[in-house]
């Protein structure tokens, strides 16, 4: 199993950054592809960044060119840097992680969010 736990969320003004961080535990993350979510009140959950365990990545058109995601398996840590944060980022963002076990089992895990509001 890998558990995820968010971290780094907050008020930041438009134009501002944060960084967010996911801390995994668990024996699979090194093989694991990783992502951010996030999902406003009233609005259906969106992928923003995703990461293969190779260091592939992949960006909604929203966010690309202000986020990066990157990983560091020695630290079990998958973070989302977000510069040039707008209003429209307001959201709880999720850390997600795909990954099959031994057996070939696929499993999704999600940590429990992080809010980051971005507003004057």
């Amino acid at each position: 199993q890998v558990e995820l736990v968010e971290s780094g969320g907050g008020l930041v003004q438009p134009g501002g950054s944060l960084r967010l961080s996911c801390a995994a535990s668990g024996r699979y993350f090194s093989t694991s592809a990783m992502s951010w979510y996030r999902q406003a009140p009233g609005n259906e959950r969106e992928l923003v960044a995703a990461i293969t365990s190779g260091g592939t990545t992949n960006y909604a058109d929203s966010v690309k060119g202000r986020f990066t995601i990157y990983r560091d398996n020695a630290k079990n840590t998958v973070y989302l840097q977000m510069n040039s944060l707008k209003p429209e980022d307001t959201a709880v963002y999720y850390c997600n992680a795909e990954y099959w076990d031994y057996r070939h089992s696929f499993h999704r895990s999600w940590g429990q969010g992080t809010q980051v509001t971005v507003s004057s």
